[in-house]
């Protein structure tokens, strides 16, 4: 990516329809699918309690356990589940702000290195992270310059202070703060919630990554400009090929936004695919819990027979002490002894529709620890046209006033 292609562009160009050449493109990656850019294997991620214990092995929390995912150019992967599940975690594991304690992250097909600091500068070139709340993320004493221009100079794009201007100046065009003179001096309390995320954004912009890993970048904003952030890195994620985890609580949000969805319930993975099948078509009682959680005006005014067949709502379990076997037997309606000795193997549905559930199958055939090209097969075995914003929000963008929130 050079300086041009951070240059202000109209909101029509930023969300124009796929050209025919790429069209061309994701025909022939049906038969051969692009590799993987970052991948995670078997990551497992443990914190340690801070207690004096003479006796016994040390309490642990156990964040993380056993998870395998993806990321592809241009397509983007949604990581649900509520609180405490575990997505910030892999997030934080994948941008190496925390070491995994068991597993692997690769890079191109390549084991991550980040002992050396020069490893990990070079790293977080390629992988940046979008932090969830916008009003902690940005540093107060210092101006919107300050905080674009670091990345630039560190990555080594900015080659004296008038280039620099002229790419900070690019990169608020980009996430559309115009203009961009009135924003560069800005302070952050100077900005509303939503100016604060897209100069988020174009931090984590001005690296030129590969890799974006948006940790439920809309949670903290009114709901009004939710849909602009999302469409804003839609439109970054089909330009610039990015590949994009999408961390939200929200499954309405993630069917929007991406290809595929992954579930995710104490730390485990427990139903992966595409998103219109998973969303559609739910199997996990977990996934199912998530979605009869989600506002529907057609539920409205049915009776309990409507409600019989869903799991309780209850809470997450205890991650120091977790459950044995499946996390969600405590809370699921439909648990069998079977649950409560072992962790099910994955079952695959069809079309890179898989679940981790003993309803299904004992997924001997592929169990939890699944091997790495098995994990590669449930995101590509259709590759799904990249997401693009609808013609009606691009209509909408484009009658909006040059004020944004």
């Amino acid at each position: 990516m050079n300086s041009e292609n951070m240059r202000a562009e109209s909101p029509s160009t930023a969300f124009s329809t796929t050209p025919a050449h790429e069209s061309e493109l994701s025909a022939a990656q049906t038969k051969q699918p692009e590799p993987a850019i970052l991948e995670a294997v078997h990551l497992r991620k443990y914190f340690p309690l801070r207690q004096f214990k003479l006796l016994g092995a040390p309490e642990v929390v156990h964040a993380v356990e056993d998870t395998s995912l993806a990321l592809y150019p241009a397509h983007a992967l949604a990581l649900v589940g509520e609180s405490g599940s575990g997505k910030t975690t892999v997030a934080r594991l994948l941008a190496r702000l925390y070491d995994p304690t068991a597993g692997t992250i690769l890079f191109r097909g390549k084991p991550v290195n980040t002992g050396k600091v020069a490893s990990l500068r070079s790293y977080r070139h390629h992988v940046q992270l979008i932090f969830q709340d916008p009003f902690s993320s940005l540093n107060p004493v210092h101006d919107v310059r300050y905080h674009l221009s670091r990345p630039l100079r560190l990555h080594g794009y900015a080659h004296n202070r008038n280039h620099e201007r002229e790419l900070i100046l690019a990169l608020l065009n980009r996430v559309s703060l115009s203009p961009a003179e009135q924003f560069i001096q800005k302070y952050p309390h100077q900005l509303s919630g939503g100016q604060r995320q897209r100069v988020a954004i174009a931090r984590a912009l001005a690296a030129r990554p590969e890799v974006l890993l948006a940790d439920e970048p809309v949670s903290m904003l009114d709901v009004s400009i939710r849909l602009d952030i999302l469409n804003l890195l839609l439109g970054l994620k089909n330009e610039h090929q990015l590949a994009l985890l999408f961390i939200t609580h929200d499954i309405a949000s993630a069917r929007y936004f991406a290809e595929d969805t992954l579930v995710m319930y104490a730390g485990q993975t427990v139903e992966g695919g595409p998103s219109e099948d998973v969303i559609q078509s739910p199997k996990h009682p977990y996934t199912q819990l998530l979605i009869s959680a989600a506002p529907d005006p057609d539920r409205i005014g049915t009776d309990e027979q409507g409600t019989a067949g869903r799991p309780e709502r209850g809470e997450i379990p205890s991650l120091i002490h977790p459950p044995t076997g499946c996390c969600f037997h405590p809370r699921c309606p439909h648990a069998m002894p079977v649950c409560r000795e072992r962790f099910p193997g994955r079952t695959d549905l069809g079309g890179g529709h898989w679940t981790n559930c003993f309803l299904y199958g004992s997924g001997d055939d592929h169990s939890s620890a699944t091997s790495l090209t098995d994990n590669k097969t449930t995101h590509t075995i259709v590759p799904r046209e990249p997401k693009q914003a609808s013609q009606a929000d691009v209509q909408q963008k484009e009658e909006a006033t040059p004020e944004h929130n």
